[in-house]
């Protein structure tokens, strides 16, 4: 029984990626610690840690949920825990429905203003997973949809909005959609037959990667103008020296007719630029504040 259940928890994290909040966690962080100049109360950082665990692990479940038919008709996703029959929809529709209300209830023990913001958020996450179905600019939609979460740290900790926090927000949706242009390379064939719209299956590789690389020159455009909105020091501007090196990194390895080094660009590369921006601007925000 212990290892069934160990077994079903494994598989559940392995459905939603879990390792992957990486990529969102660090921006809501980012967006808690500047408005405060500094690490927030714990019982703050717990509650935005709750409430990220539970739209990201909503909105994965939903996305495998809603794609369950596409998954099993694409030989790179059929192995997946719906379409292979190793999780039951109904388990996944309760999974689905408690962290849902995880984010909500994490949101109310934050503020009003979050508690408020918490639905139209989880509508955004699920009305993601439809757009692939009519639109090659899902890409920028999930880019939107990652970019709640800076905003949603900075109101976490302040109660308010502030046109600050856009900035980042701004360059979560380029680099979130660059590198999403990039991972859905690999789709463009079943895309084609299937009906499912991306800006690889409407531009083609060739042009969707240049349209990628233009979207992380704006990133590195937007880190350059939240580094001077911040204020920040020498400690910061080397993170975001580093990150934009990274994001460089990424378009070196992968080439239209080469796309055996996607899963080292899209994972590692991209799990390391939020990571790295948070630590280098935390960093910052210490030395500054001491």
């Amino acid at each position: 029984m212990i290892t069934r259940l160990f077994r079903q928890i494994y598989i559940t994290l392995q459905m939603i990626k879990f390792e992957h909040t990486v990529f969102a966690l660090p921006f809501a962080f980012l967006g808690a610690v500047l408005p405060s100049r500094g690490m927030p109360a714990g019982d703050t950082c717990l509650w935005i840690l709750l409430a990220m665990i539970g739209a990201r692990s909503a909105a994965m479940a939903f996305n495998r949920l809603v794609d369950t038919r596409f998954d099993s008709l694409n030989p790179r996703t059929s192995r997946r825990a719906l379409p292979a029959g190793l999780l039951h929809r109904g388990y996944v529709v309760a999974f689905i429905i408690i962290n849902s209300a995880l984010l909500i209830y994490a949101s109310y023990q934050l503020n009003t203003l979050s508690l408020i913001l918490s639905f139209p958020a989880l509508a955004i996450l699920f009305f993601y997973s439809y757009t692939k179905r009519f639109t090659s600019l899902s890409h920028l939609v999930l880019g939107f949809a990652l970019s709640m979460a800076p905003a949603g740290g900075w109101i976490a900790v302040s109660g308010t909005f502030s046109w600050s926090v856009l900035i980042l927000s701004v360059l979560v949706v380029t680099w979130v959609a660059g590198f999403d242009i990039i991972y859905a390379c690999q789709d463009v064939r079943f895309d084609s037959v299937y009906g499912l719209y991306s800006i690889p299956r409407k531009f083609g590789v060739r042009t969707a990667l240049r349209l990628s690389f233009l979207l992380h020159v704006l990133t590195a455009c937007f880190l350059a103008y939240f580094f001077m909105h911040f204020a920040l020091s020498w400690i910061a501007l080397g993170g975001i020296i580093l990150i934009s090196a990274l994001l460089l990194t990424e378009h070196l390895l992968i080439k239209p007719n080469d796309l055996s080094r996607l899963n080292l660009a899209f994972f590692t590369l991209n799990g390391f630029f939020s990571i790295l921006l948070f630590v280098f601007v935390f960093l910052d925000l210490l030395i500054l504040s001491g």
